[in-house]
């Protein structure tokens, strides 16, 4: 596979970020196909994490979920999945063949994590197929632990708002120790480096601090890739997606982050390297849509 490694993986909002960091430039294994590891990891899940962009740029991001087995490699540079968002998510109108996509594939009982970027090749009635630019692992750090399975649930009100969090979104945000994050390389990357992304975010519950109506997200120590705040570099608009597994309450978030790269703190645990924050700008709340919870 090594013939596969994008010769340039990163594009210069990560080499940036990078060298803000201190970290030195690197051939990271970034493939434009997926190893047989990743396409055999994909079909174990009960759901995976999606990246797409609204009408104006903007990333959103969503969970899309199917029995395990609806999300499958027929070979190396394509990933079909059988489903889609489900209704009341900005997402679905926002799947449109041709239109770049970023995928995340986590099994949070093992904590195994793959990452998958690419364009959306075909949209159906029934799911949508990607054609993969980028393909690549990550650490399993800072993923909270837990053994999902299917619940029936009674999908609520979706209510969309601007800066002013409703009170249950704020409840949820300081709750969580677990949310996913879709950012943008923006128009200038180059093509092997180009795309939408989406990435895990973990820590100890409550890890999000919330002032006003902004985020304020601790960073801890990762991969050294810096493919999300790199893109925050290049494109400083992007998305969040955080879950209530036990209601199965859906907050999705955009907004404006900017990077602390100063607010570092060794004492706090896990050791914060940076921080960055997320201006919110409108988001949606859809309660009780997502059917997978915590098993007994």
């Amino acid at each position: 596979m090594d013939g596969d490694r994008i010769p340039v993986p990163f594009h210069k909002g990560e080499l940036i970020a990078q060298a803000l960091a201190g970290v030195d430039p690197f051939n990271a294994p970034i493939r434009n196909r997926m190893p047989d590891q990743h396409r055999t990891f994909f079909p174990l899940l009960p759901f995976v994490c999606v990246a797409v962009a609204d009408d104006e740029g903007w990333p959103l991001a969503t969970l899309v979920q199917g029995p395990p087995g609806f999300a499958a490699s027929p070979d190396p540079a394509r990933l079909d999945v059988a489903a889609l968002p489900s209704p009341g998510d900005p997402v679905r109108a926002r799947l449109v063949a041709g239109a770049p996509v970023g995928m995340l594939g986590i099994d949070l009982a093992t904590r195994r994590r793959n990452r998958l970027n690419g364009v959306l090749a075909q949209v159906g009635e029934g799911g949508f197929a990607v054609d993969v630019a980028q393909s690549f692992g990550n650490c399993p750090r800072y993923i909270h632990v837990r053994s999902l399975q299917p619940v029936e649930r009674t999908p609520g009100l979706v209510t969309a708002f601007e800066a002013d969090l409703p009170a249950r979104a704020r409840a949820m945000l300081a709750e969580t120790p677990t949310l996913f994050v879709a950012s943008s390389s923006g128009a200038d990357a180059q093509a092997g480096a180009a795309g939408l992304d989406i990435s895990h975010r973990g820590g100890p519950a409550g890890f999000v601090r919330l002032d006003g109506d902004v985020l304020v997200v601790p960073d801890y120590a990762g991969n050294r890739y810096f493919n999300t705040l790199g893109n925050f570099l290049a494109e400083p608009r992007g998305a969040l997606v955080v879950v209530d597994f036990a209601t199965g309450d859906v907050l999705q978030l955009q907004g404006v982050v900017d990077v602390d790269w100063e607010a570092a703190d060794a004492e706090q645990g896990p050791p914060v390297e940076r921080t960055w924050r997320f201006k919110v700008v409108r988001g949606w709340l859809r309660m009780g849509v997502f059917g997978l919870a915590d098993s007994p």
